[in-house]
């Protein structure tokens, strides 16, 4: 459990430290006091952008007149049954770029965080997943996969970097240089090894997480039927080993060469999968329904995500940003009553304390006013 948690020079805070005393902290105040941005803090521990998918330069405070963000840092302390870990993270530099982990003190690459705590949010902007651009729902799910399995951010990234490479290559070659057909076989190679290590996590977590949907039962919140489109993952989910999924995605690389080079974008691949969802009660797809249901159908899906996580080392840590929103009061009772008996740290932010009052006595009440986190009397 997180004990600690202190803010330097990060988004609205010059200085700020919150002592969770519980569990379940919510944090309460008005639009623009800086609630997500101590979700975003918190999000911080673990590899990647975080919660608001900001770059680290664009987190440090700036008072007016300052053109670049200052040096920050995000601290926590990190109790266990039987010892105390210091987590932090910052940049050194105003404006700096490059974020470092230090783990009780010790730099460490931001993976081993994930040795620790493994964050898991939903936000507002997920509050249409099912109905938003393709992409976002695709990191989104990469998300839930990475929380499990960390080496799919690798494969994820080594993926994306060999597609960018292949395509500046294909570019320059339709402005009149010629590629080297040497160099694309071997981005290729890259992208099928790494293409088919992601697809293959990707269908298998797929499979854990229906299976962990459809053991919540008759709940609160819709169930959805998951699935993905992207041909690598059906392949993956019907069996086919990683090195066959590799070699039918360098052949389909391969024959997409001149296609991506007029378009300008790689039109084949697993970056071209996506997530979808079947509202199972009302049998039609998520997309066409209302930000309401959609909250509620990536709600039970977050759900299912920490029950699947229950079981690993690390802690799961629950972020949720205006919890409240687009739930009724009966759906709103029963997320504080899941969130409790999952036993896991959580955060939550809201407008008004008086949207949590049935967690009053179980949770921990902060205001958030001008910079400054204050804990409820």
């Amino acid at each position: 459990m997180i004990t600690a948690l202190n803010l330097t020079d990060f988004r609205s805070y010059a200085a700020a430290r919150l002592e969770p005393g519980s569990a379940i902290t919510v944090l309460h105040g008005t639009n623009g006091a800086g609630k997500t941005n101590v979700l975003e803090a918190l999000s911080l521990f673990t590899p990647g952008k975080g919660l608001r998918g900001a770059t680290a330069p664009e987190m440090g405070r700036r008072e007016p007149g300052e053109r670049a963000g200052r040096a920050w840092a995000v601290a926590a302390v990190l109790t266990t049954d039987d010892d105390e870990v210091k987590l932090g993270t910052g940049v050194q530099s105003a404006g700096g770029a490059r974020r470092i982990v230090r783990i009780d003190g010790e730099t460490a690459p931001p993976g081993r965080l994930l040795d620790w705590l493994r964050p898991v949010w939903a936000t507002p902007e997920q509050d249409r997943l099912f109905s938003d651009a393709r992409a976002e729902r695709l990191k989104f799910f990469d998300r839930l996969v990475f929380a499990a399995d960390p080496d799919h951010a690798a494969h994820v990234s080594a993926y994306e970097k060999a597609l960018k490479e292949r395509l500046r290559l294909l570019t320059d070659g339709a402005e009149g240089r010629a590629a080297d057909p040497l160099w694309l076989d071997a981005l290729e190679l890259r992208l099928g090894q790494a293409g088919a290590a992601a697809a293959t996590a990707r269908a298998r977590a797929l499979a854990d997480l229906q299976t962990a949907i459809d053991a919540r039962g008759d709940r609160p919140f819709p169930q959805a039927d998951l699935g993905l489109t992207g041909e690598a993952e059906t392949a993956a989910a019907e069996g086919a080993d990683a090195d066959a999924i590799a070699a039918t995605l360098r052949e389909g690389l391969s024959r997409s060469r001149a296609r991506d080079a007029a378009a300008g974008r790689s039109l084949f691949g697993p970056h071209r999968s996506d997530l979808t969802a079947l509202h199972r009660e009302k049998n039609r797809p998520a997309a066409e329904g209302s930000s309401g249901e959609q909250k509620a159908l990536v709600l039970n899906l977050v759900l299912a995500q920490l029950n699947r996580l229950a079981g690993q080392a690390a802690a799961p840590l629950l972020l949720l940003d205006e919890a409240p929103a687009h739930l009724d009061a009966a759906r709103r009772a029963a997320l504080f009553d899941e969130v409790e008996a999952l036993r896991l740290q959580a955060f939550m932010t809201g407008t008004e304390a008086e949207l949590f009052a049935p967690l009053r006595g179980r949770a921990g009440f902060v205001r958030v006013e001008s910079g400054a986190l204050i804990a409820d009397a």
